[in-house]
């Protein structure tokens, strides 16, 4: 009997210093930007100054859950907005297996479909769970009450109709894609899901920024997202590439070579696994 309640209150005990483990860590009052390792594709959790859960993207498959895991405490299930980029496999798989463990209250997405089944489920799955959905183009905003702001920089209206002019996106000609700025205080992030040199190049137009503090490599680092120009129009203080392994040969030997000849710090999740970013409103750091 006494030893029943010696392992009765260890188990307590345990419970109680996990809870405090995880609150005081996921609570540190900054803004979180995290770049998960999810293999070749992409998935970017935000966590907001005051604990909002925001979900760009989720992967090809669950790899995703063990990010989310390590990133938000055990005991919550809520994540306020998802949004996917473009449908595009590497991007949108992962988010029927986030709806199976976690209550997404909002959805984003740009009006586009994809023939694919894979695509058909997550909207059976969105509908299923009755989650409001969000059209998004230029101009669209979400604002934390926190102080995070998350503009959609791109894709117009006019683009989306020049390059799906039927609403449909293939799984490797089109590269349609939402290009969103993270803000919060004083720090920037650009997040370019797929996009290619010449949306980049409009978005930017948008931008009217002089410099971004983090700055995601396009298509996982392919020689048809970035150039020269828009680099030195950036001057991001550091570039991240989802990445994984891959028949494609991404990250290209171009991109990675003229990072290095800019001196722009990289950071790659299949070199580092999760890539964490921790702003407050003066300063940002890589964990």
């Amino acid at each position: 009997m006494k030893k029943s309640i010696s392992m009765s209150i260890l188990i307590i005990l345990l419970t109680a210093g996990t809870v405090l483990f995880q609150y005081f860590r996921y609570n540190d009052g900054r803004l979180h930007l995290i770049f998960c390792d999810v293999g070749q594709g992409d998935a970017i959790l935000i966590r907001t100054p005051k604990n909002k859960n925001i979900l760009i993207d989720a992967g090809p498959g669950d790899k995703v859950l063990s990010c989310l895991s390590n990133h938000i405490p055990f005991w919550e299930r809520k994540i306020s907005l998802a949004i996917l980029t473009h449908p595009h496999n590497d991007h949108f798989a992962g988010f029927s297996e986030v709806l199976k463990r976690y209550e997404v209250r909002a959805f984003g997405m740009e009006e586009l479909e994809n023939k694919t089944l894979g695509y058909k489920k997550l909207t059976q799955d969105i509908n299923k769970n009755k989650i409001n959905v969000n059209y998004l183009v230029e101009g669209d905003s979400f604002n934390t009450q926190d102080g995070v702001k998350l503009y959609v920089l791109a894709p117009s209206d006019e683009f989306l109709q020049r390059t799906s002019p039927n609403k449909m996106i293939g799984e490797t000609n089109e590269f349609s894609s939402l290009i969103i700025h993270v803000s919060y205080g004083a720090f920037d992030a650009i997040l370019t899901g797929d996009s290619q040199v010449d949306q980049l190049k409009e978005a930017l137009s948008i931008y009217g920024g002089t410099s971004v503090d983090i700055f995601q490599i396009p298509h996982h680092g392919s020689k048809t997202g970035i150039d020269r120009e828009i680099l030195e129009d950036l001057k991001p203080g550091a570039a991240i590439i989802s990445v994984g392994k891959n028949r494609y040969g991404h990250p290209t030997s171009y991109v990675l070579d003229l990072l290095k000849s800019m001196e722009i710090s990289v950071f790659r999740t299949d070199l580092m696994e999760d890539v964490e970013i921790a702003a407050d409103k003066n300063s940002w750091a890589i964990k």
